[in-house]
C-alpha cells in the first residue's frame, strides 16, 4: 500500500484524475435503487485523503473547479431563478425558502445540543439538503473568517463541514425517499385517479392547434393586436388566417372580418380562451396545401438574436413570418412577444416558402454554433465574480465576510445570465457546453475538497460520527416532513407536485426520478424546475449565514 501512496503524493495529475474516474464508476452502482452520481467523487477522494496526509491535492485545484461550477450554475439558472418570483412561483418559493429556513435553525439547534463547531453544523446542513454548491459557499466562508487563524486550524475548520457533509449526503437523499414513500401510503394516494382530476380541472399542457371561424362581432373589423388587448396575455400564437379562397400569415396588423378563419396553436386552456374571442372552433382544418405557406424548426445560434426578445425582431415586417413555437431543452412552449430568445433554443417558424432559406440564415440555424464556447465573455464575467467575491463586508468584533470565490462569482452569473447579453457581449452560454463546464468544474472541486478533508475523517467519525450521522437525519426529515405537509394540506397540491416541490428544494435529481417513476406524469418536473433556483441559491445564502452567526457567538 505504501509504495502507491508514495506514487501517488508524487504524481498529483494522476491521483486528480484517479479520483475522478473511480469517482464516477462508484456513482454508476444502484443500491436499491440508489446511486450517488457524481457525488461519488467526493467520497473517493474523502478515502484516498484518509490514506494519507500528502494525498490532499492543492488548493487552486479546487477553487478552479469551484469557480466554473459556480459560475457555470448562475448563467444557466439566472432566467428561470428570477423569473421564479413571478405570479405563482413568487408565493411558492417564498414558501420553499422558509421551509429550508426550517432546516438551518434544525442545524442551529443541533449545533446548541452537540457542542459542534459552526463549519459542522452548517456541512452537516449542506448534506442533510444534499447542496455541494452551499458546501463549496461553506468552506470558501470559513476560509474568509479564518484569515487570522495558523493555517492548520483554518484548514481543520474548513474541513470539517467537508466530512459533516459526507456524513449527513446519504440519508439527505435516500430519507427524502423513505419520507415519499411513507406519506403516498399514508394519504393513500392513487396517482392515476390524481393525475385524471387534475387534467379534467385544467386541461392538458399539450400544445394543440385548431382552426377557428371569427364570428364575435367585437373584433369584427379590428386589427389582430387591438383584438388581443381584450385577453391581456393570451398564451396562445396565431399563425394564419383565410380570407375568402387567400391564406396568409398572420400579423398584428391583419384586419379581422366575419367569416375569416384563423389558425392558433397553444395549450387546450389557452385555445378556449381563443374560442372566446374568435367565436366558435371550425370543423375544417385550415391546410398549408397549395397556400405558399411552410413552416421550419430551426435552432437559434446567430449571436444578433440572442438574448433578444422576439417582438423585437420584427419578423412579420421584415420577413412577413411568426414564431409559433419554443423548444428549449426537453421543453416545448409557446413564446409570447416578449419571450427573450437563448443560444440553442428550437423555433418552430411559419411563413411563405421563399422566405425560409433567408429566416434560417437569419437564426443561423447551426448546430456548431451553439457547440462552441465564448471564452472571452467567461473570462471576464468571471473575473467580475472574483472581484465581486474581493469586497469586504465588516461584521461585529472587527471581523470581514467577503462573497469570495463562490459568493461573487455566482451573484454575478445570476446577473449576467440574466441579462443574457450587453452590446456584442453574449454571456449565456449553448446548454451543452454550460453542462460540460459545470461537470468539469464540480469533479475537480470534488476531487480537490475531498482528498483534503479524508485525512480527519476517520477521527471525526469515531468520535461522534453515529451522532452526527443522526443530527443530519434529523434535519433531513425536519425539511422533507414540513413540505410534504406544507404543499398537500395548505396549498392543496397533489401529491406528484409535491414530490417535484420536495425534489426541488433538496436540488436532488435522484428523489426527482422515483417522484416520476410514481406519479407517471409531468408534474413533478414542472414543480422541481419552479423551486429548483431559488432554492439552490436559499441554501448557498442560508449556509453563509449559519457559519458567520455561529462563528461570532
Amino acid at each position: 500500500m505504501q509504495p502507491i501512496v508514495n506514487f501517488f503524493a508524487e504524481n498529483q495529475l494522476l491521483l486528480l484524475f484517479t479520483v475522478i474516474g473511480l469517482g464516477y464508476l462508484v456513482g454508476q452502482i444502484k443500491v436499491f435503487g440508489f446511486s450517488l452520481g457524481v457525488s461519488a467523487v467526493l467520497f473517493v477522494g474523502i478515502a484516498f485523503g484518509a490514506l494519507d496526509k500528502r494525498l490532499g491535492l492543492p488548493e487552486s485545484m479546487y477553487i478552479i473547479g469551484l469557480v466554473l461550477f459556480v459560475y457555470a450554475i448562475g448563467l444557466q439558472s439566472g432566467p428561470s431563478f428570477f423569473a421564479s418570483f413571478q405570479k405563482r412561483g413568487f408565493r411558492t418559493n417564498g414558501i420553499a425558502a422558509t421551509l429550508l429556513a426550517s432546516g438551518a435553525i434544525a442545524a442551529i439547534v443541533v449545533w446548541k445540543i452537540l457542542g459542534i463547531s459552526a463549519p459542522s453544523a452548517a456541512g452537516l446542513f449542506c448534506g442533510a439538503l444534499t447542496s455541494t454548491p452551499a458546501l463549496a459557499a461553506t468552506v470558501e466562508t470559513v476560509k474568509t473568517l479564518s484569515t487570522n487563524l495558523p493555517s492548520e486550524a483554518a484548514d481543520l475548520n474548513a474541513n470539517s463541514s467537508v466530512v459533516t457533509y459526507g456524513l449527513a449526503y446519504p440519508f439527505g437523499v435516500l430519507g427524502v425517499l423513505l419520507w415519499f414513500f411513507v406519506f403516498t401510503k399514508i394519504f393513500k394516494i392513487d396517482f392515476a385517479k390524481e393525475e385524471a382530476a387534475r387534467l379534467k380541472e385544467s386541461g392538458s399542457d399539450t400544445i394543440l392547434n385548431r382552426t377557428y371561424h371569427i364570428t364575435n362581432p367585437a373584433i369584427a373589423g379590428k386589427t389582430v393586436g387591438e383584438s388581443l388587448k381584450f385577453l391581456g396575455q393570451p398564451g396562445f400564437a396565431l399563425s394564419r388566417i383565410k380570407k375568402g379562397e387567400m391564406t396568409s400569415i398572420v400579423t398584428p396588423d391583419t384586419l379581422l372580418s366575419a367569416g375569416d378563419q384563423i389558425v392558433a396553436v397553444g395549450t387546450s386552456e389557452a385555445l378556449e380562451r381563443a374560442r372566446i374571442l374568435f367565436g366558435e372552433e371550425s370543423a375544417m382544418h385550415l391546410s398549408l396545401d397549395n397556400t405558399g405557406i411552410d413552416f421550419r424548426r430551426i435552432f437559434v445560434s446567430h449571436p444578433a438574436v440572442v438574448g433578444k426578445r422576439i417582438h423585437e425582431l420584427n419578423l412579420e415586417k421584415e420577413f412577413g413570418a411568426t414564431i409559433t413555437r419554443l423548444r428549449r431543452g426537453d421543453v416545448d412552449f409557446v413564446p409570447s412577444p416578449g419571450t427573450t430568445l437563448e443560444l440553442g433554443d428550437r423555433i418552430r417558424v411559419v411563413t411563405r416558402h421563399e422566405n425560409i432559406d433567408r429566416i434560417t440564415k437569419y437564426f443561423g440555424d447551426s448546430m456548431k454554433s451553439i457547440s462552441e464556447t465564448d471564452f472571452l465573455s467567461i473570462s471576464f464575467g468571471i473575473v467580475l465574480g472574483v472581484m465581486v467575491g474581493m469586497i469586504p463586508f465588516p461584521l461585529p468584533h472587527g471581523m470581514v465576510f467577503k462573497l469570495g470565490f463562490a459568493g461573487g462569482p455566482l451573484i454575478v452569473a445570476l446577473l449576467l445570465g440574466r441579462l443574457e447579453r450587453t452590446g456584442p457581449i453574449i454571456w449565456a452560454l449553448p446548454f451543452t457546453a454550460n453542462l460540460v463546464l459545470r461537470q468539469i468544474g464540480l469533479v475537480f472541486f470534488l476531487a480537490g475538497i475531498g482528498t483534503k478533508a479524508g485525512y480527519g475523517f476517520g477521527a471525526t467519525f469515531q468520535s461522534g460520527g453515529w451522532g452526527l450521522i443522526a443530527a443530519g437525519a434529523l434535519i433531513t426529515t425536519c425539511v422533507v416532513v414540513l413540505t410534504i405537509l406544507v404543499g398537500y394540506k395548505y396549498l392543496k397540491l397533489p401529491m406528484s407536485a409535491v414530490m417535484g416541490m420536495a425534489s426541488g428544494m433538496h436540488t436532488q435529481p435522484a428523489c426527482l426520478a422515483y417522484a416520476n417513476q410514481q406519479a407517471q406524469s409531468d408534474q413533478p418536473n414542472i414543480w422541481y424546475a419552479t423551486v429548483y433556483p431559488a432554492s439552490m441559491i436559499t441554501k448557498i445564502i442560508l449556509a453563509q449565514i449559519i457559519v458567520s452567526v455561529l462563528w461570532i457567538m
